[in-house]
């Protein structure tokens, strides 16, 4: 009992029975106890708090878990299903193979090879020479974002006949459905809608003549210091383009890879302008080359015999009716001396031309308003409508255009004489002047120029006297076999007709275009041909006349077809 009371005493309790567990141990006996079956130690029962810490817990899991369900199944439930299914079932472009270009012979100017490791289309590959930059034009590859997924599911053409023809030669694209399992592993393909390849396009250009024509005018530019030059041939029965060449110009294959950065800088740095179609998009000073067309108003309208000549004596003065005794000169090039028509298209002179054109000491011309009109009846002031982009207007510069950009200024004679020569506002491409030659040639046919070897041939009929067309290539003729500008084709081994031209540049006039357009065979005429070379020196002696009589070389000996 009294142990009892001492032992309360000291766990301060007043109660009066002692627990087992609350009895000490004696730890001489502990190797007696089986542990296995957990004698010897002392249960400590868990705290009122465990159960309830339990308990919320699971409340929280489960409610965590039923709102997520709902979340899942209700909320976002038709979201969910459709990119489950998108991850489940993909769906995959099968690129179409893009169309080759070739030429008129059948040689390859623009094919596909085959992807690379780990490509899914084919890539463009390009003609190994030089001239065709601007023809062609270059390609953008379909585009992937940074998820590895095709934004951009199309080659698109960025210039050239890869951009006007980009429908015709793409195709259309097929499709599959890729279906994969949970982890991303493929379960199974299945194309539901298959490719359709481009179509090729066979061209009228003769890669051969194209390439030679690009090198001559290369080589002169490098040689006599031009900044550009352009070229074209054409076939003046179908308007059909055997050539047409701009210098310089860019690497289809360098803008179409894209990996070549240095390159397509310096593309972009050039001050020549590396990406101007010098052809179709190049806006120049047409020059004397504009007096075949004049000559042709001038026939219609009945101003002058063509017979009658007219004296050159170097220059021609216009008196001033505000200032007597004072007034302006007009130039010739050298003092000619007396010309009818043909001999004036043959010698160039500007004084014949100023005559009729604006009328001067007694011979009546055709006026402003016929000079532009017949201008742009051969097709000035007007794109050709070529299956090629950016193409350039050009400019016939007239009363209403001088009030517009001269603040107002009234026309003058002067204005006349220098328009009725290709001078003061005219501007002309070159695609424009060889089409233009192409109708007088052709007795009267503006052609639509023709790139593609299958299309029909389009033009507008002029109506002219056939003796007219007749009697300017006369003129054209004796520029080359009478002593004319053009004298330097006379030792070809067949005939030719041709008209030059130099157009003066700037205030201080010492640099200058050099132009020719001309035609072969002369007794059978097939082709004409026309070639500018740009922003040269005045003192040059040599431009594109040389350069024409190495292409018309070339082609005397390696395409005699087209001078039978």
């Amino acid at each position: 009992m009294r142990l009892k009371k001492f032992l309360n005493s000291i766990f301060g309790g007043d109660r009066e029975e002692i627990y087992p567990d609350e009895i000490f141990l004696d730890s001489s006996n502990l190797p007696n106890f089986d542990r296995d079956q957990f004698e010897g130690r002392i249960e400590k029962p868990f705290s009122r708090i465990v159960p309830i810490i339990t308990f919320t817990f699971f409340v929280l899991v489960i409610g965590t878990f039923t709102w997520k369900a709902w979340a899942l199944q209700i909320a976002d439930g038709d979201k969910l299903a459709e990119r489950s299914a998108r991850n489940r079932l993909n769906k995959t472009a099968i690129f179409s193979e893009r169309g080759s270009i070739l030429d008129r012979n059948g040689e390859i100017l623009a094919t596909n090879i085959p992807a690379k490791e780990g490509g899914e289309f084919s890539l463009r590959r390009y003609i190994n020479k030089d001239g065709f930059g601007h023809l062609l034009g270059y390609l953008k590859y379909p585009q992937k974002d940074k998820n590895g997924y095709y934004f951009q599911t199309e080659f698109l053409g960025v210039d050239g006949l890869e951009k006007t023809y980009n429908e015709y030669l793409t195709g259309k694209n097929g499709l599959k459905i890729i279906e994969t399992d949970a982890i991303g592993d493929i379960a199974s393909e299945s194309v539901i809608d298959p490719p359709v390849n481009g179509n090729d396009l066979k061209l009228s250009i003769d890669s051969g003549l194209q390439n030679k024509l690009y090198k001559e005018i290369e080589s002169m530019a490098a040689n006599a210091g031009y900044t550009g030059g352009a070229g074209a041939v054409m076939d003046v029965e179908t308007g059909k383009l055997l050539a047409l060449v701009s210098f310089p110009e860019y690497s289809p294959q360098v803008l179409t890879d894209g990996a070549d950065k240095e390159k397509i800088n310096n593309y972009s740095s050039d001050k020549r302008n590396v990406y101007l179609n010098r052809v179709i998009s190049g806006l120049y000073a047409p020059g004397s080359v504009m007096k075949l067309f004049l000559a042709m108003g001038v026939l219609k309208e009945g101003v002058i015999d063509p017979l009658k000549k007219i004296e050159s004596k170097g220059s021609i003065t216009v008196p001033n009716p505000y200032s007597p005794g004072t007034g302006t000169t007009f130039r010739d090039w050298k003092t000619l001396g007396f010309l009818d028509m043909r001999d004036a298209l043959s010698f160039s002179s500007n004084i014949y031309f100023f005559h009729v054109g604006g009328g001067f000491d007694g011979q009546k011309g055709i006026g402003i308003e016929n000079v532009t009109k017949y201008f742009r009846m051969f097709g000035f002031g007007r794109k050709t409508d070529i299956a090629l982009p950016s193409e350039a207007s050009g400019v016939v510069p007239d009363p209403e255009w001088k009030k517009e950009n001269f603040n107002g200024d009234n026309w003058r004679l002067g204005d006349t004489f220098l328009t009725s020569i290709g001078q003061y506002g005219s501007l002309a491409t070159l695609l424009q002047i060889l089409r233009g030659t192409a109708a007088v040639v052709s007795d009267g046919k503006l052609f639509k120029p023709i790139l593609a070897e299958n299309e029909e041939p389009q033009f507008e009929q002029l109506d002219f006297d056939k003796e007219y067309y007749k009697i300017v290539k006369e003129g054209m003729y004796r520029a080359v076999y009478n002593g004319g500008t053009a004298h330097n084709l006379s030792g070809l081994p067949f005939k030719v007709g041709a008209k030059t031209g130099t157009a003066e540049l700037g205030v201080t006039k010492e640099s200058i275009n050099s132009w020719i357009t001309g035609f072969f065979p002369y007794d059978n005429p097939r082709y004409v041909f026309a070639v500018m070379m740009e922003k040269g020196l005045k003192t040059n002696t040599i431009g594109s006349l040389y350069v024409s009589n190495e292409m018309l070389l070339w082609i005397n000996e390696n395409r005699p077809e087209y001078i039978k």
